[in-house]
């Protein structure tokens, strides 16, 4: 499988909440909550990139890319993990999606 992210732009933080939700809804019954592969999540940060108003982005990651070509997600670099949250997938997915972000902590490391 290849290594490409996807980025999709859901717009204004105040009024994406719906959008998130479709997106999750998605993912859950493309993969449940039990048999998910560790590759398979979707991530999301808050980017205000010089606006006022900031927006949500949401990254999926390689092994979710037929979710994200429903959303017209875009490809994109890997996403740094600075400010991004897990929106739907396993907790051990920042594992192995960020492997060189792990000393030996469960969470991200950031800095």
């Amino acid at each position: 499988m290849a290594n490409i992210w996807f980025i999709c732009n859901l717009g204004d933080a105040m009024l994406a909440g719906g959008a998130l939700e479709q997106v999750n809804a998605l993912f859950l019954a493309e993969y449940g909550t039990t048999d998910c592969p560790k590759d398979a999540a979707i991530f999301f940060r808050h980017e205000s990139e010089g606006s006022l108003h900031c927006e949500v982005k949401v990254y999926f990651s390689p092994a979710t890319a037929n979710i994200a070509r429903t959303f017209d997600a875009i490809p994109c670099k890997k996403p740094s993990v600075n400010g991004l949250g897990l929106l739907a997938g396993l907790e051990e997915s920042w594992l192995v999606l960020f492997p060189e972000n792990y000393a030996s902590s469960t969470a991200p490391r950031t800095t």
